[in-house]
């Protein structure tokens, strides 16, 4: 949804990677376009910053004694995609482009397995791979825990294919408040999440979940 969001009404760039601002950086550099190439360092500055921030913070959570890290970043990012809803389209979009480079950053650095499967949440491209790796796999070896990983895999993409679909679809009739659809999904893992820290698994605190 947020990659949906910046390409669709935002200056037509994905932030959920930074693979394509390196190329055009250098792509800008190869044309003698310095001014232009310099600029991308910017976005790439915001997700190196969104993971040194995700390194840093954990430790201080985690001696509050009240919710996981993981927690808190999910409520940060339901701020923050609520306040990119009500910056207009007047404003320059590279501000939110630099907003969404460093919330993708943090969550790619946060999340990185479901249920112990390793992947990234915020691009495709490894899923594909590992689609394939797994398919590979049980045609060699009948392996069905690899067939299962491969599912998974399967799962986040079509996860991608929804969001962007239908945020892409309602664009025209939310305008720069379409961030907020993400909100949703957010919010629901937001509550899950806070009732399992709070309640749960408030013993288990000081254990690293297997979102990790």
């Amino acid at each position: 949804m947020m990659g949906a969001y910046t390409y669709n009404l935002r200056g037509g760039v994905f932030c959920n990677a930074q693979t394509a601002n390196i190329v055009l950086m250098s792509m800008a550099f190869g044309k003698g376009q310095f001014r232009e190439g310099l600029y991308y360092l910017i976005p790439i500055t915001a997700y190196l910053g969104g993971a040194f921030v995700s390194e840093i913070l954990p430790n201080p959570i985690k001696k509050l004694g009240l919710l996981r890290w993981d927690t808190c970043l999910v409520g940060f990012e339901i701020i923050a995609l609520f306040l990119i809803g009500w910056i207009p389209f007047s404003v320059s979009d590279r501000i939110v482009q630099v907003m969404i480079n460093f919330i993708c950053s943090m969550q790619y650095n946060t999340f990185r397995q479901a249920e112990d499967v390793p992947m990234a949440t915020t691009f495709c491209t490894n899923h594909v791979r590992q689609i394939g790796i797994s398919a590979a796999k049980y045609v060699k070896h009948r392996d069905t825990s690899a067939l299962k990983r491969g599912c998974s895999h399967l799962l986040m993409i079509a996860a991608f294919f929804i969001g962007g679909a239908v945020l892409t679809a309602l664009c025209s009739v939310f305008q720069e408040k379409t961030i907020w659809l993400a909100i949703l999904p957010l919010l629901a893992d937001f509550l899950l999440l806070s009732h399992a820290d709070l309640f749960q698994e408030h013993n288990m605190l000081a254990l690293k979940p297997q979102g990790h």
